[in-house]
């Protein structure tokens, strides 16, 4: 014979049933969300590449940067692919 208590469940049941929902979606959505975000952050990683950087991408970089103007960048690409130092 099962023990029953009462006819249901005081507040106490129903808010601790309450809270125990309400943290079971919260954990499950927050989980499916992270899962969401880590997965498009490596599909928006470029592929990593093996190789160094060469020098005229770096120089590249530079112009980009704003590190050196256009002449100067023009100067050392000339100078780069005429194998002067």
């Amino acid at each position: 014979m099962m023990f029953w208590y009462g006819d249901g469940m005081n507040g106490w049941g129903w808010f601790a049933m309450s809270a125990g929902m309400i943290l079971f979606w919260g954990l499950l959505i927050t989980a499916v969300v992270l899962i969401f975000r880590a997965l498009d952050r490596a599909a928006e990683r470029p592929a990593r590449q093996d190789r160094p950087a060469g020098p005229e991408r770096i120089l590249g970089e530079r112009l980009a940067r704003g590190e050196i103007d256009e002449e100067e960048y023009r100067r050392r690409l000339s100078a780069l692919r005429s194998g002067e130092p």
